[in-house]
């Protein structure tokens, strides 16, 4: 009799590989002839490593057998169309095999690859303020500028971090623990998906990073202010172009001023890639979405995998605490204030 599908989807649920660090180790000698110490690195579905070797540092990456192969192929291409495109980005390069390939295919299924180790300090430990946001958001529009062109057959496969779905996370609400943040993220899906998610199709689309959470950006700790990384692009994918702008804008908000905080980030994103008045007007919405979308998944795969409970949860508290001080405040009015910010005036109404 077949399984069940469970409510997060076969790859959210599947367990990461659980190779040894001596197993990998062995593998980056076999196949990069890099020969040093690799130790764990936390992942949700993937497993990774840290490479210390003799010629620096790198992250070996083993892609879960359950993620299809050409999904992790797309997204390994990507990172070697920006090298090519935007070799100035901070983002990881790819190490080729002995043989000059970019990936190892292993017996199991699983998909081996090794970056290049992007020194930093992870964003959420060193929070500086207006002039990081905007780095942040001057980062992320040159990586969605130069990936405006790119493309892969793969790019367009189903993931429910991709916000456009929101509304499939109602089976997941009840297991958020607190019912005001409940009640709320059912509003927010309500409202998405009666006044966003139909303006989506109309939207500018495009192959877009997908997960610029405060994990995923590194800073220099000498200059706080200054970029130094952008890594995992696990959950890069195509969509509209905006979302990738509402993904990295719902960790930017600080609850204190929300749409002062969104709105220094936005400015910076657009003196990168200048960003549409339609999309500015959706823009709110989609981080709440976001929030909701962190704040289910998180509850969820939390309770089916209490092991790895604190990293899915790490980002629990700041969506609550956002989407608490987002809401609060009309969509609308947050929309203008974007605008505003970015030069357009009452165009985003």
């Amino acid at each position: 009799m077949p399984q069940p599908v469970p409510p997060i989807g076969d790859l959210l649920s599947a367990p990461p590989p659980a190779f040894t660090a001596a197993e990998a180790e062995a593998l980056a000698s076999l196949h990069y002839g890099l020969d040093g110490r690799a130790s764990a690195l936390t992942s949700e579905r993937d497993q990774n490593f840290r490479l210390c070797t003799g010629q620096g540092d790198f992250v070996l990456k083993i892609a879960n057998a359950a993620e299809p192969r050409g999904v992790t192929e797309f997204q390994t291409l990507a990172l070697l169309h920006l090298e090519a495109k935007a070799p100035g980005l901070p983002v990881p390069r790819v190490r080729r095999t002995r043989d000059g390939a970019p990936w190892v295919a292993l017996p199991g299924g699983n998909l081996l690859r090794v970056l290049s180790w992007l020194e930093g300090e992870p964003l959420w430990r060193r929070r500086e303020g207006a002039a990081q946001r905007r780095a942040v958001g001057m980062c992320l529009g040159g990586i969605a500028r130069a990936l405006a062109d790119f493309r892969h057959p793969a790019a367009d496969y189903d993931l429910l971090w991709d916000i456009r779905h929101a509304p499939r996370l109602r089976p997941l609400l009840p297991a958020i623990p607190d019912a005001r943040t409940a009640a709320l993220a059912a509003r927010v899906l309500d409202r998405f998906e009666a006044e966003v998610a139909p303006r989506l199709a109309a939207l500018p689309w495009q192959v877009v990073h997908n997960d610029l959470n405060p994990h995923n950006v590194m800073v220099d700790p000498q200059a706080p202010v200054r970029v130094s990384g952008i890594i995992d692009f696990g959950d890069m994918l195509r969509t509209a172009r905006v979302c990738d702008l509402g993904v990295a804008g719902s960790y930017q908000v600080d609850p204190g001023d929300p749409a002062g905080s969104l709105s220094e980030f936005v400015a910076g994103y657009h003196a990168a890639n200048a960003i549409l008045p339609e999309e500015l007007s959706v823009l709110p919405d989609l981080v709440a979405a976001r929030m909701v979308t962190t704040i289910a998944i998180a509850s969820s795969r939390a309770a089916t995998h209490p092991e790895n409970a604190p990293y899915i949860l790490r980002n629990l508290p700041a969506s609550a605490a956002g989407l608490a001080a987002l809401t609060a405040h009309r969509p609308d009015d947050l929309a203008a204030a974007l605008a505003r910010e970015c030069g357009q005036g009452e165009q985003a109404r």
